[in-house]
């Protein structure tokens, strides 16, 4: 063939990627009914004309990576860029408010640390600290970080960016373990390419963070196997840390044995026993931690695992969501076939490496774990079968415009359809209260929260929502609670955990509170009737402001009033 003829061949399979990636989007926006995702549904994300504002910035991406592409531009420092572009890019979603009621929980085990140190919080963990059913590390690191620079949400927020970008570097740094710089660097890459890990990043959840453990273990567990040494104590540190993240990491981290098994087949000879023993130390020195700590809170984790296997493992067949979500409406479609694509590869080249970045997405599929948020730390995995297939294709250019096209792609989704569509959700209300409660007088504000005659959650669990966006001390003496029959019938939904909510002791009035303190009420709508114990703290007090946007589409709702305590004209002229 000509040089001509190349190049025409080439142009034409680029023209042939950006078509495909503004069909793809046209796809899915016609069959967006198929999307079941509980939080980002493009059946809600899409309305009002959304749809042509992501296609043309989608038009404008495929532009952007056709350009790319063709220029053949190279990246001398990829993990850096990685890091850059992953951290730049998360932080264009940190006015998302916090739209996942779990973020109570975590924030109340972090605040606990914050206020009663790091001894309270590992003796009363599980105890004086409701735990549920979550791991104390992420707590326990959200804790140390308010202890350290003040508790803000957004230093939290730049804490899981960092942990994300750190994520796809790892992922990017696991590729280059297993075969090379390339199909790491695309990996790492296509991270960026799943609208809904954008959504996730910026709340104060333990999903993200337990990714980027479940990917750190992995990798030093591999560098353990290649080069022992340090990388075999690293590597036992690791698996322990991401034991303690979630309980989801748990079958994951049998991974870690996957990756065992493979490197004792390719090796031969006196490093297959090398193998050996720098996996059984890895597993003694993770073992050993693990069971210490386990040990001491024995009966905490006890609990939590009859509440797991009681509770919330047949609870996941009612509250999950499909596989269609999740593979091809919440990441890039291209991201899901080239995985596909990538598991014939390995076949035909009988590749044993390729089943360690499989097993987790096999995993996923067995074991039917049927909810986008639970699989996030299963991501990064797929990521590297995906850029494993991409690499299959000769042409360096034609693999840097399919990257280009699913991350700008994505990125449109996710910045101009799931990010309004968050914004306008009930839960906005309490973030907008908490920045108007920060530009009142006072330093405290007194809160009450009313159940309406229909409760889907206890309403109590928005106080520790509500603290997170404000600066304000709350005080807040959580009365009576809801009726026992609606407690046994929330108890048997997901968010079963909001009725065993109890009041942390740093909430209850201090002896010398700040004098008329504002008063925030948190109710389902505006309209509900205040009790007469509200009406009575009320009395000379007026309503100055309303949060009471909804969505329309969730039970679920949240309405916040704002009152100030009237001030006289005599009172004004002593002030």
């Amino acid at each position: 063939m000509t040089v001509a003829g190349r190049f025409l061949k080439r142009q034409a399979a680029l023209l042939l990627v950006v078509f495909l990636s503004l069909l793809t989007f046209l796809a899915q926006y016609a069959l967006r009914g198929l999307d079941d995702n509980r939080l980002t549904s493009w059946r809600w994300c899409f309305q009002d004309g959304t749809a042509a504002t992501v296609f043309s910035w989608i038009a404008v991406g495929a532009l952007l990576a056709y350009c790319l592409a063709v220029a053949a531009v190279r990246l001398r420092h990829r993990a850096v860029a990685l890091f850059l572009l992953a951290f730049g890019m998360t932080c264009l979603f940190w006015r998302e408010p916090e739209v996942i009621l779990d973020a109570s929980r975590y924030f109340t085990q972090a605040k606990h640390l914050e206020v009663y140190g790091i001894r309270y919080f590992l003796e009363e963990w599980g105890r004086g600290i409701e735990a549920w059913t979550d791991m104390p590390l992420v707590p326990f690191l959200y804790g140390l970080i308010f202890r350290a620079f003040g508790e803000s949400r957004i230093v939290i927020q730049a804490f899981t960016s960092l942990l994300f970008a750190l994520t796809c570097v790892l992922t990017y740094r696991v590729g280059c373990e297993l075969w090379d710089e390339d199909t790491g660097f695309y990996g790492g890459a296509f991270l960026l390419g799943m609208p809904y890990l954008y959504s996730q990043t910026p709340l104060m959840l333990v999903d993200v963070a337990s990714a980027f453990f479940l990917l750190f273990a992995v990798l030093t567990f591999l560098r353990a196997l290649k080069r022992g040494g340090l990388s075999v104590l690293c590597a036992g540190a690791a698996i322990f840390l991401a034991f303690y993240s979630k309980y989801s990491t748990w079958p994951m981290l049998s991974v870690c044995a996957i990756a065992a098994f493979v490197f004792v087949l390719v090796e031969a000879g006196r490093e297959r026993k090398k193998v050996i023993l720098r996996t059984l130390l890895a597993a003694a020195i993770s073992a050993s931690l693990i069971g210490a700590v386990f040990l001491y809170k024995f009966g905490v984790f006890s609990d939590q695992i009859r509440l797991l296997i009681g509770y919330q493992k047949p609870g996941l067949g009612r509250w999950g969501e499909s596989f269609t979500s999740t593979f091809l409406f919440q990441m890039h479609p291209f991201i899901t076939l080239l995985a596909l694509f990538s598991a014939v590869a390995a076949l035909r080249k009988k590749d044993p490496r390729y089943v360690i970045v499989a097993w987790l997405v096999v995993l996923l599929v067995a074991l039917q774990i049927r909810r986008s948020r639970y699989s996030i730390p299963v991501f990064p995995m797929l990521a590297l079968s995906a850029s494993y297939g991409l690499c299959r294709l000769r042409d360096a250019r034609v693999r840097r415009c399919i990257v280009a096209c699913v991350v700008t792609s994505s990125l449109a989704v996710a910045f101009f359809a799931y990010l309004p569509f968050l914004r306008g959700l009930s839960a906005v209300n309490i973030q907008r209260a908490g920045a108007f409660l920060n530009g009142l007088k006072g330093r405290d504000v007194e809160v009450f929260s009313l159940a309406s005659a229909d409760p889907v959650v206890d309403p109590s669990v928005n106080v520790p929502l509500l603290d997170i966006f404000t600066h304000k001390r709350i005080l807040y003496d959580y009365r009576g609670g809801l009726p026992q029959k609606e407690r046994e019938r929330i108890a048997g939904s997901s968010l079963r955990f909001t009725v065993e909510y109890r009041n942390p002791k740093y909430y209850l009035p201090p002896p010398q509170q700040g004098k008329d303190p504002a008063v925030a009420v948190l109710s389902d709508t505006a309209m509900d009737v205040l009790p007469g114990y509200v009406s009575k703290r009320l009395e000379g007090y007026r309503q100055v402001k309303v949060f009471d946007g909804d969505e329309g589409i969730f039970r679920y709702r949240t309405c916040v009033r704002v009152f100030e305590r009237v001030v006289s004209e005599a009172e004004g002229r002593a002030r």
